[in-house]
């Protein structure tokens, strides 16, 4: 995982959009131009074999930065390769090497079975016969085709779409993924299996993936990394638990008695936040006492049946970082 296959140096994505100028009547004529930064100088490289998580609120420069990244938008600035090539300059190359999945675009035709979209696909990317056979047996038996391969697309479900568009992007074996919001509207157990597929493919096929998305659950099961980026301007890049270490100061500790308490513990490096019969939540914060020292003061005063700890919850953390920035570790 030493090899860099995206690598992205100072990018930039400006747009000049129109504004009205002067009084309310001349700006009916009258209008100028105002330069938009979708992407403002981010640099970053990943390595082959890594899962990253690419996230932002709408309007961050996320998708905006994926379509660099595959050719379909030109920099305004800035350098970028993909697999050792220029995605503008080389993107018909480019494509036999990558793979795309949109969460509200497909790739499939419409109005066929999703078996005959697959085979068309075959020939686009000119897959051998033998290696489609290969992918599309692992395709149906991970991703749960069969029930509705010979359905035509439009009458799939969400969910049944999704894991067509995933068999789609992958059936000629590319290096890269890209998922951009690739469980957006789905149920628990269409993201479950979604995810789990995702996981197989990374470990035993070894494809890199940079997934965008909103959903902070899709980052906490599939990545050990995760970007930051609001306003075009990345605000993070490193690990998932380096993020909770930094920003996540506050813990729970969640604690069974063995006999019910009348009155709210006390006595305690810890505040109790809610109390539900035997059950008591306590909040500390990891710069001031340590789980252990928590623990050791606790059974010193009451009698535990079990415990369990709560890390700071991912979504609260970058909701948190969006509102006030990046702030330093205590």
């Amino acid at each position: 995982m030493d090899e860099s296959v995206i690598v992205a140096d100072q990018l930039e994505k400006t747009y000049r959009v129109p504004v009205r100028t002067g009084g309310a009547l001349r700006s009916l004529v009258s209008r100028g131009t105002r330069a938009v930064h979708a992407v403002d100088g981010i640099s970053f490289t990943i390595a082959a074999g890594e899962m990253v998580g690419y996230v932002g609120p709408n309007g961050a420069g996320k998708s905006t930065t994926i379509k660099m990244l595959t050719g379909i938008l030109v920099p305004s600035g800035g350098q970028v390769r993909v697999a050792g090539l220029d995605p503008t300059q080389q993107r018909r190359t480019l494509a036999a090497r990558i793979g795309v999945v949109f969460g509200q675009r497909t790739q499939l035709w419409w109005d066929l079975p999703l078996i005959e979209s697959l085979e068309l696909l075959r020939y686009v990317y000119r897959v051998p016969e033998a290696r489609f056979a290969e992918n599309l047996a692992l395709f149906r038996e991970v991703l749960g085709l069969d029930p509705f391969l010979h359905t035509p697309v439009r009458q799939l479900s969400l969910g049944q779409r999704m894991r067509g568009d995933l068999a789609a992007a992958l059936l000629h074996d590319p290096a890269i993924l890209y998922l951009d919001e690739p469980t957006i509207g789905l149920d628990v157990v269409a993201k479950g299996r979604i995810r789990e597929f995702l996981l197989e493919i990374n470990r035993e096929r070894g494809v890199t993936v940079l997934l965008t998305t909103h959903d902070m659950a899709d980052i906490a099961h599939l990545c050990t990394r995760m970007m930051i980026i609001d306003h075009g301007h990345l605000l993070y890049d490193g690990s998932v638990g380096a993020i909770r270490d930094r920003c996540g100061t506050e813990r729970t500790l969640v604690v069974d008695l063995e006999t019910d308490e009348p009155e709210a513990l006390t006595g305690l490096p810890a505040e109790e936040i809610r109390a539900d019969g035997l059950r008591r939540w306590l909040r500390f914060r990891r710069a001031e006492v340590t789980a252990a020292e928590l623990i050791a003061a606790l059974s010193a005063r009451y009698r535990i049946r079990d415990l369990t700890i709560e890390e700071p919850d991912i979504e609260e953390i970058v909701r948190h970082i969006y509102q006030e920035g990046l702030r330093t570790k205590d």
